[in-house]
């Protein structure tokens, strides 16, 4: 493609070279205002023509003031007339017919210029090979029509205070190639992911539990790969898994899974998937986990609200984040607050010496049920570590998490694995061999 679009450009900048050379060495005459009058005056043509080829008259008030241009202008010297002689344009010789040199070079440079910019347009390479890598990320269909990849480039404003990509933006990532998956495949219909038949049907996808294993966040600039596929769950779910890579490398990112139930949009009850929906997305069942150890110890119950203000427990600290209320954009289009947010707000009461200190090394998230738009939360965390302090940087730790209405019931239950970042292992082990030295 690249050779056709340089021969064309070749062949104009030929033509244009042609034309100009020959403008410069042989220009063109153009007839001048003595030449025409002489022309007139001895009779070889009319002074105009009309449309039917018969030579027209000039009126009486032209000629008039011809013979009074005249009259004008020849002048006199003590009485004699005097006949101007008209300017002679010298002899014709070779020097006279040579072309204007200067005007011939600078058409030429500007030739070479605009062929050395066309050039470089058509040969320029990117300086970083994944500068191409699904430059407009719309994502393909692999592996038989089953696997749905799509890639994404960590964004300046997706890192957090580590220089690395949140875990919100992450699951937004795994959220975004569930959707795309379902267009693809072209089961999209007038819904959030919801197949043509389940839109006839007032029927949405929830969430039911989602696990998370992350096995190292990526940093600003790197481009991640994202595979997702679907398979049967039970009897009335349907299971999605992720498995995130780094594009240039191959090393894993994370691994996710998670299981999805259908709900009656307008009576928000939960319904079985109907055999009309199975027969829809049957087909692209793939029967693969992400996740082999899968996390199905049932989570335990989060102490209630009295003891975990009154302290009850002094070696299982809890920390509550009370007045959490959703915004407007936290909404999706069926019209509840997306799921991505319960992580968020799930953090808002980890202890901040913790996350300074510890990053997420692994998430389950039980959803109970819907937030509104008119609903208060507050949000209870419960630290388990072997450290004393239950806040160490050289031990793991384990949080239990209860988002709930502040009128008691759950919203959503979660399990949390913290391990020491690398950062602080460094500085730990750099302090301690200055002490033994």
């Amino acid at each position: 493609m690249a050779n056709n679009s340089w021969f064309q450009i070749r062949s104009r900048i030929s033509t244009m070279a042609a034309s100009i050379a020959a403008s410069a060495f042989f220009p063109t005459t153009s007839s001048s205002p003595s030449s025409l009058s002489k022309k007139n005056a001895i009779g070889e043509g009319p002074d105009s023509v009309d449309l039917r080829g018969i030579a027209s008259r000039p009126n009486s008030s032209s000629r008039a003031m011809q013979v009074k241009a005249q009259a004008q202008s020849v002048p006199k010297i003590n009485g004699t007339k005097v006949e101007e002689e008209a300017p002679s344009s010298g002899p014709r010789t070779f020097y006279n017919q040579l072309p204007d040199w200067s005007m011939l070079l600078a058409a030429i440079t500007t030739i070479f210029l605009a062929a050395e910019k066309q050039w470089t347009l058509l040969d320029w390479k990117p300086k970083r090979p994944d500068m191409l890598a699904d430059a407009f990320g719309f994502g393909k269909i692999v592996q038989d029509g089953l696997v749905f990849r799509q890639n994404f480039s960590i964004r300046s404003y997706e890192i957090g205070a580590d220089q690395t990509a949140s875990i919100e933006t992450l699951m937004n990532h795994l959220q975004e190639t569930a959707l795309n998956h379902v267009r693809s495949a072209g089961l999209l219909g007038d819904g959030f992911g919801a197949t043509p038949e389940m839109t006839k049907r007032n029927l949405i996808w929830v969430v039911s539990k989602i696990q998370v294993i992350v096995d190292h966040y990526p940093s600003w600039g790197d481009i991640v790969e994202v595979d997702t596929w679907v398979d049967a769950s039970g009897k009335n779910g349907m299971r999605r898994d992720w498995h995130v890579r780094d594009f240039n490398t191959g090393q894993t990112i994370l691994k996710a899974t998670s299981v999805w139930v259908m709900m009656d949009k307008l009576t928000r009850k939960l319904k079985r998937i109907p055999e009309e929906v199975l027969a829809e997305i049957g087909p692209y069942f793939l029967g693969r986990n992400a996740i082999v150890d899968e996390d199905s110890k049932k989570l335990p119950k989060v102490r209630p609200k009295a003891e975990v203000e009154g302290g009850a427990d002094k070696t299982a600290p809890s920390y509550v984040r009370k007045g959490l209320t959703p915004r407007w954009g936290d909404l999706d289009v069926n019209q509840h607050v997306n799921n991505v947010k319960y992580i968020g707000w799930i953090l808002e009461s980890a202890p901040i010496s913790m996350l300074e200190k510890h990053e997420l090394a692994s998430i389950t998230l039980d959803y109970k049920r819907e937030c509104r738009r008119d609903s208060t939360l507050e949000s209870i965390t419960t630290v388990h570590s072997d450290s004393a302090d239950g806040e160490s940087a050289e031990t793991s730790i384990q949080c239990e998490h209860l988002l709930q209405l502040d009128s008691g019931p759950a919203i959503v239950k979660a399990r949390t694995m913290w391990r020491p970042k690398k950062a602080h292992i460094e500085e730990d082990i750099g302090i301690t061999s200055a002490e033994g030295a």
